[in-house]
């Protein structure tokens, strides 16, 4: 291998611009690979978590394999390394393995599976450059610090993210997408080409690189190292979960707790030193004042709730990584810290998503979480007076420490036995005991035991103490992979909330008023209109299949003589609607129905083709719309399991998106007729109702025209030609988000 002698003002950039392709291809296929697994592994939060896993374990092989290339002299190393690349190259161009996964198919098991086998070789190839081209510049720069670049790397990975949401989903199909990440990775083998020839020359021996000059870390120093990247990982997932279960699975909102995340770090390595001290010394406050808030919850304004946990996880994270950064070890040592910093990332997501749905029913890894990051963050006194307060030896520390806990315990116990515990039903003497708690947190940054202690106190009283007695109550909250279940109710009303939203209301008492239907699915509203419709366009033995069973409602339309089936993903929601006995639409109504358990767009891939007069597709969870069941793909899927003159009934209720276009563009490219009905309950009613949108299609237009003439309601779907059919390999939401038309 040739070599040659750079300039040093153009070996910085080579290795620079090197590292920021390198990062930014790295990170550009992690949204894109979990965008391209949607229409076979569904579009749970859950699957992002998982893929997640994949990627940092799949980091840590890559940070693991560059620590062990420096047993062996640097041009070896860039042998092998450019083999490597080589040999990854086989896997191009970059895509899943073409194979047919069981409808039942559980994520947790097949993510890992279908990722690993897929991009592993790659993604492995292209992570290890980080580490190893900042050893390879400090060997050819002849000692210049090499930490800087690696902000210059997680920037790149930052752009990558973005750029996937932003330009990459919209502007190209899956195919023009894994084209251009293919040219990408081969113009980032050429670059470390070149960075290999700047090398010193020497023999490709396997010599060991001269052993290290500085003394080598201890023990507690590593173990400082895997914690401070432990909590920032965890947090990002616990953030990341939150968010797409409240709006939608989809890589825009994927990619932000991830991209701060990442520039956390691009902050707390660059060279200029200000924002990174001055955002780490504001960290206590913003993790005192958010962190209880958001343990709490403020209900009805998940935007407010996303925007704060993402700023907690960006100051956190900011904080956590600044301090490793002030802990580094020298040049020499670099590789063993990034091991060490890629094992606390990947033990930080196993915990948070595997290891936490296991153990809790509950996310009490976010505020065990928040605590921690709390207890790890630099301390520092906000203002000269504070510093004052605590001067002294430091038996008077421990006494102001004491005195601390008291206090706490005493605000605690008044919130509590208060007439309500929590951000939202605390009366006015439980708010100024918030106050009160804030300030005192206030007042101990600085002092790490008695800061601890009053961000404790914080999160148990404005939402911990909450939630812990909910999860006393037998059967009121229940935790899958799917997310966090809850079954709140008085003696009068029950309701089935997943995240933020309501996806069941029963009436109790009588069982005429347990048979009620309500919320989204009354008789007025478009499916129980069309429920109510079915004897007369299909005859008593209608075949009926839902997408989604919630708490079992839709059951209490059937009939005799009607063959019903429900798809559902979720084991531990059918076990809430049917075993329980929490709900009893189904006992009532509908007792002991087929349960499909899996995907409902892979369980009805095999059903026979008009195996079914009328589907309703409300599949959601929280108030997120998985992506994968509204495109082309899909709705052609429902078109061959229904008959010609079949309906299929869609509910595209939501906060957030306004999902119309989108199946009205699919309608138009599949030929189906279609109409909406928008359902808005009058103050009268006794039985719970929400404003309800649902679309009715069919193949045939008589059938509509038929539901149509039932009520003057239903309207013709608006049209808009600019908008692009969603598919499995062209989607994107930017145009649907109501908050930014």
């Amino acid at each position: 291998m040739a070599s040659f002698a750079m300039p040093a003002r153009f070996a910085r950039p080579l290795f620079v611009a090197t590292i920021l392709a390198g990062s930014f291809l790295l990170f550009l296929v992690q949204p894109m690979v979990a965008r391209m697994a949607l229409p076979r592994l569904g579009g749970a939060p859950a699957v992002w978590n998982s893929a997640m896993l994949v990627y940092q374990a799949l980091l840590l092989g890559g940070y693991a394999y560059a620590h062990w290339l420096g047993r062996v002299t640097p041009r070896l190393q860039a042998a092998i390394h450019l083999a490597v690349l080589l040999i990854a190259a086989l896997w191009l161009p970059i895509g899943l393995m073409a194979m047919q996964l069981p409808a039942n198919a559980q994520p947790a098991i097949w993510v890992p599976w279908l990722l690993g086998a897929s991009i592993g070789p790659l993604f492995f190839a292209v992570s290890a450059q980080a580490p190893l081209l900042q050893r390879w510049f400090s060997i050819s720069s002849k000692g210049q610090d090499p930490y800087a670049l690696y902000a210059a790397s997680n920037f790149g990975s930052f752009a990558g993210l973005l750029a996937y949401p932003l330009i990459v989903e919209p502007g190209l199909a899956i195919r023009g997408q894994s084209a251009l990440w293919t040219g990408g990775y081969v113009l980032v083998a050429i670059l470390v080409a070149i960075c290999a020839m700047t090398l010193p020359r020497m023999k490709l021996t396997v010599a060991a690189e001269p052993a290290p000059a500085s003394p080598a870390p201890s023990r507690k120093r590593v173990a400082h190292w895997i914690a401070l990247a432990f909590v920032p990982s965890g947090l990002m997932l616990a953030t990341s979960t939150y968010i797409t279960t409240d709006v939608v699975a989809m890589p825009l909102l994927w990619v932000l707790p991830l991209g701060l995340y990442l520039l956390s770090f691009t902050i707390a390595f660059a060279t200029r030193r200000g924002p990174a001290d001055l955002l780490t010394r504001l960290a206590p406050a913003v993790i005192l004042l958010i962190g209880g808030i958001l343990v709490g919850g403020l209900q009805g304004k998940p935007w407010l709730n996303a925007g704060l946990a993402l700023l907690l996880l960006f100051m956190a994270a900011v904080a956590l990584h600044t301090a490793m950064y002030r802990i580094r070890p020298e040049p020499d040592r670099l590789t063993g810290f990034y091991l060490a910093m890629s094992v606390g990332g990947v033990l930080g997501g196993v915990f948070a998503a595997l290891i936490a749905p296991l153990l809790f029913d509950w996310t009490y890894e976010y505020p065990i979480l928040v605590l921690a990051a709390g207890a790890l963050a630099p301390q520092g006194f906000l203002i000269p007076e504070i510093a004052l307060l605590w001067a002294g030896d430091a038996q008077r520390r421990r006494i102001m420490t004491l005195g601390v806990t008291l206090v706490m315990a005493v605000l605690i116990l008044a919130v509590l036995n208060g007439p309500g515990a929590g951000m939202e039903d605390a009366g006015p003497i439980q708010g100024i005991v918030f106050v009160a708690m804030v300030a005192i947190g206030l007042v101990t940054i600085g002092v790490r035991t008695a800061f601890v202690i009053a961000l404790a106190g914080a999160l148990v009283v404005f939402g911990g103490y909450r939630s812990i007695m909910l999860s006393l109550e037998p059967g009121a909250r229940t935790r899958s992979y799917f997310g966090v279940y809850t079954v709140r109710g008085d003696s009068q009303v029950r309701q089935l909330q997943h995240g933020t939203t309501v996806h069941g209301t029963q009436l109790l008492g009588t069982e005429a008023r347990e048979r009620t239907p309500t919320a989204y699915y009354v008789p007025g509203s478009g499916v129980g209109q069309a429920m109510q419709a079915v004897p007369a366009l299909f005859g008593d033995h209608a075949r009926i299949g839902v997408v989604g069973l919630g708490a079992g409602t839709l059951a209490c339309y059937a009939r005799p003589g009607q063959s019903w089936r429900f798809y559902e993903i979720d084991p531990a929601v059918v076990r809430i609607a049917r075993d329980t006995g929490q709900f009893s639409f189904l006992r009532h109504c509908l007792p002991n129905p087929p349960i499909e358990i899996g995907d409902a767009r892979l369980n009805l891939a095999v059903e026979p083709t008009g195996s079914l007069d009328l589907l309703a597709l409300d599949a959601f969870s929280s108030d997120a719309v998985p992506m994968h069941l509204m495109t082309r793909e899909a709705f052609a899927t429902y078109g061959r399991v229904l008959t010609h003159d079949g309906v299929l009934l869609v509910h595209i209720s939501n906060k957030f998106l306004d999902l119309e276009p989108v199946v009205s563009a699919a309608a138009k490219a599949e030929g189906w007729s279609a109409a909406k009905l928008v359902y808005y309950p009058g103050p009268e009613v006794e039985a719970p109702r929400a404003v309800s949108f649902w679309i009715a299609m069919s193949h045939d237009p008589a059938r509509l025209a038929a539901l149509k003439a039932r009520d003057a309601q239903w309207q013709p779907l608006n049209r808009y030609p600019g908008f692009t059919p969603w598919s499995d390999d062209y989607s994107t939401i930017l145009p649907l988000v109501k908050a930014l038309r």
